[in-house]
């Protein structure tokens, strides 16, 4: 059965790596109902020892209804946890979080220009960390708290970003002009016209150049070559 996550991918997106938070997540974020469960357990065993009576009867119920309630708790927590999902496709980065209301957050790979990962001494041994993902501007958009496998999830969403600016790198050039004697240019010669573009995909096309160009990831003379060539095919 296919998750919440995979009906949010556009056609052509395709996942490159799934996870979510660390194990530990759940007990951190449940630590109260962890606690209460935990006193539950003692306060059983301690009314178990005294003597049958009514204080015993009315306190009996008690830790039991605390165990209840914290069973319960601890359940929430935890299907909320296995309910989310931490995606690096090849296009952008989502998160999606929530049991019955579903929040999704995700930020674009061309917008990226950054991942701060932190990571303490625990978290090195086990294997999460925090992640906070920056814009080309220096400005957190998102922040991953005790990711699992935290260092891998930074490394695929950067390589996925340098390849999808290598994409757009081989943008195809505009097509060399044939000389008004056809004598003058063989046909073997003449380039196959490119594909027309609809009008939303070339002002994608056109913006993902121009943040490149803004980064230096383009020089000028190329950004002006390839916007020529994409406004050709209008």
């Amino acid at each position: 059965m296919a998750r919440y996550a995979d009906r949010l991918l556009a056609d052509g997106e395709r996942v490159v790596l799934r996870v979510r938070q660390h194990w530990l997540a759940p007990l951190v974020d449940g630590k109260i109902a962890v606690a209460i469960f935990l006193a539950s357990i003692v306060l059983l065993v301690l009314i178990s020892n005294l003597q049958p009576g009514d204080v015993r009867n009315v306190l009996g119920y008690l830790p039991l209804i605390l165990l209840v309630l914290s069973l319960l708790w601890l359940f929430q927590v935890f299907w909320s946890w296995y309910s989310e999902d931490y995606l690096v496709t090849n296009r952008r980065v989502l998160k999606v979080e929530g049991i019955v209301r579903k929040r999704s957050a995700d930020s674009s790979l061309e917008k990226i220009n950054d991942a701060v990962l932190s990571q303490g001494i625990v978290g090195r041994l086990l294997g999460f960390g925090d992640l906070e993902i920056m814009t080309a501007a220096e400005e957190s958009v998102d922040r991953y708290a005790m990711l699992a496998g935290a260092q891998q999830f930074k490394k695929t969403m950067l390589d996925e970003k340098h390849q999808l600016e290598q994409e757009y790198m081989r943008i195809p050039a505009p097509p060399l002009r044939v000389a008004s004697d056809p004598a003058a240019a063989p046909a073997a010669a003449v380039p196959a016209q490119p594909r027309g573009m609809s009008a939303d995909e070339i002002t994608k096309a056109l913006g993902d150049l121009a943040d490149l160009r803004d980064r230096g990831a383009v020089s000028p003379d190329d950004y002006e070559a390839k916007k020529n060539d994409l406004l050709g095919r209008l």
